[in-house]
């Protein structure tokens, strides 16, 4: 295997990083005929989250269906050029052909996708603090009251009523619900609602002749979802990017700064794209671009814009004179040529 291509990419590329940024890297590299032909081909080897590397084959094929990160390759700084084979020269030499009719679909895409992304609802960082706090199945307890059904909770607080002291029977064809029994005097060893740590209630044995105070109904489903929406929640809580979370929280618009940031940059690069025939890695509006993200301006007037600016790139990619696609036979022959001048392989 040989490395042909190695640079620093994202936010120190674009000019848009902060002092709290990661490096990231992404690179290209070259198998050999033997592990081409065999069975030891890897079209991808991710290092770590921040480093990863594509075979020059997968690299030409993302390249082909205009990935806008493998675009940006071909273009980086200089500064940002760790290494570079004389091999992958090849390519960048003919790093223009690569840009084509699908950009507007990939560029575009990307910049629609990063808009949902900001005001998803489901953002974690959006969820009610009623939402991401532990609840139990006594939480999902109903209780029917004079035609009306109101939290157990509230049931048990209205009525002075203990929970220690409450059994449970399950109604037969009557699905999650039961007769709420008690026991005021405590001599019938009831087994209450449901344990500190239990995911379901309790049932309890209830002498012939006792009258229920009421009939119950637990929302296990609804208990089933919150657990889901919790352990998504303290998933994301371990391994959120904090500042990204301080970025929101300041700025108090409930939408995702980053992920504009992105719009904006790719809007941008489309454009070019389709007007100049080039991309800018390094942003000439880096500054404008941390507003953004920082919430530093309106973030729903931005997507407005936005919106409106998506709209009008079908009409620049037909007034440009960019191809259709990549010429399958001249993208062949370019990884042949990569392949041959690589004497030096391992």
């Amino acid at each position: 295997m040989k490395v042909l291509y190695k640079a620093i990419v994202g936010s120190r590329a674009y000019g848009t990083n902060t002092a709290k940024s990661d490096i990231d890297y992404k690179g290209v590299y070259a198998q050999s005929v033997e592990e081409l032909v065999g069975f030891n081909y890897k079209e991808q080897i991710e290092v770590s989250k921040d480093e990863c590397y594509y075979e020059v084959r997968r690299f030409l094929q993302l390249l082909q269906s205009a990935n806008p990160t493998m675009l940006e390759l071909l273009y980086m700084p200089q500064e940002c050029i760790i290494e570079k084979h004389p091999a992958f020269d090849i390519i960048l030499e003919n790093r223009d052909r690569f840009l084509t009719q699908k950009c507007l679909d990939s560029f575009g895409g990307y910049a629609i996708a990063q808009i949902q992304k900001a005001k998803g609802l489901d953002k974690k960082m959006n969820w009610e603090q009623d939402k991401i706090s532990r609840k139990t199945p006594f939480d999902f307890c109903y209780v029917y009251d004079a035609g009306k059904t109101i939290p157990l909770n509230h049931f048990l607080v209205m009525n002075k009523l203990d929970a220690d002291k409450c059994g449970l029977v399950a109604l037969n064809h009557f699905k999650n619900c039961y007769a709420l029994y008690y026991d005021p005097n405590d001599t019938l060893d009831y087994k209450g609602i449901v344990s500190n740590k239990g995911n379901d209630v309790k049932l309890s044995s209830v002498p012939k002749g006792e009258k229920p105070l009421s009939i119950m109904c637990f929302n296990k489903e609804g208990y089933s979802s919150h657990c889901k929406d919790y352990i998504q929640y303290e998933t994301w809580l371990n391994n959120r990017n904090v500042q990204r979370y301080v970025d929101i929280q300041n700025h108090q618009q409930k939408i995702d700064g980053k992920n504009l940031l992105h719009c904006r940059r790719l809007l941008d690069m489309a454009i070019e794209i389709a007007t100049q025939n080039t991309i800018h890695v390094r942003r000439p509006n880096a500054e404008e671009l941390l507003k953004i993200r920082h919430g530093e301006i309106d973030l729903n007037e931005f997507i407005a814009k936005a919106e409106n600016e998506i709209d009008n790139l079908n009409q620049l990619f037909e007034n440009s004179h960019l191809p259709k696609d990549v010429d399958t036979n001249f993208i062949n022959d370019l990884l042949l040529k990569v392949r041959r001048n690589l004497k030096d392989i391992d």
